[in-house]
C-alpha cells in the first residue's frame, strides 16, 4: 500500500516535473526570437485592424508614443485619405525589417523598420513601411506607418 502510494506521488512529480520543462522550453524559445520576428508579429495584428477598417482599434493599438502625436480622430481621416481609395488589400509580402535604436525625429529607442510590397485593389504596387517600438508596456506596438 505505501509502495502504490509512493509510486502515484512520484508520478503526479513526474507530471509537473515535465509540465514545467515544456514551459520553460516555450519561454525560452519565445526569448530566443529576434526582435525582427517579434515586431513583425505585431505588425501584422496591426495591419489586420487596418485592412479591416478598423482605424479607431488601431489608433489604440499603437505605440504611446505615436499616440501622443496624433489623435484619434486624425489618425482615422488619415486612413481614410490614404487607404480607402486602394481598395481592399490583395497581397502583402515581406521586403525588408532593420532593427534599430536610433531613427530620425524619434527619441532613441528600441524600433524595426518593416517594409513590405503590398498590392491593393486599385493600387497594383506600393510599399508600406511600418514601424514597430518597444513599448513602455515591454510590448512592440506601431509607431508609424507609410504608404508609397
Amino acid at each position: 500500500m505505501i509502495v502504490s502510494f509512493l509510486h502515484g506521488k512520484s508520478k503526479i512529480v513526474s507530471g509537473v516535473f515535465v509540465f514545467g520543462l515544456l514551459l520553460g522550453i516555450c519561454a525560452a524559445v519565445q526569448a530566443q526570437q529576434k526582435p525582427e520576428q517579434l515586431a513583425q508579429q505585431s505588425s501584422d495584428a496591426w495591419l489586420a485592424l487596418v485592412d479591416s477598417g478598423k482605424y479607431a482599434d488601431s489608433w489604440q493599438e499603437a505605440a504611446q508614443l505615436f499616440k501622443a502625436h496624433v489623435t484619434k480622430e486624425q489618425w482615422q481621416g488619415a486612413l481614410r485619405a490614404s487607404r480607402d481609395p486602394l481598395g481592399k488589400m490583395l497581397s502583402r509580402t515581406l521586403k525588408s525589417a532593420t532593427y534599430a535604436r536610433t531613427l530620425p525625429g524619434a527619441p532613441d529607442g528600441e524600433y524595426v523598420v518593416i517594409q513590405y510590397d503590398s498590392s491593393f485593389e486599385h493600387k497594383q504596387s506600393a510599399v508600406e513601411t511600418i514601424t514597430p517600438m518597444l513599448d513602455k508596456d515591454g510590448k512592440w506596438r506601431i509607431s508609424g506607418y507609410f504608404i508609397k
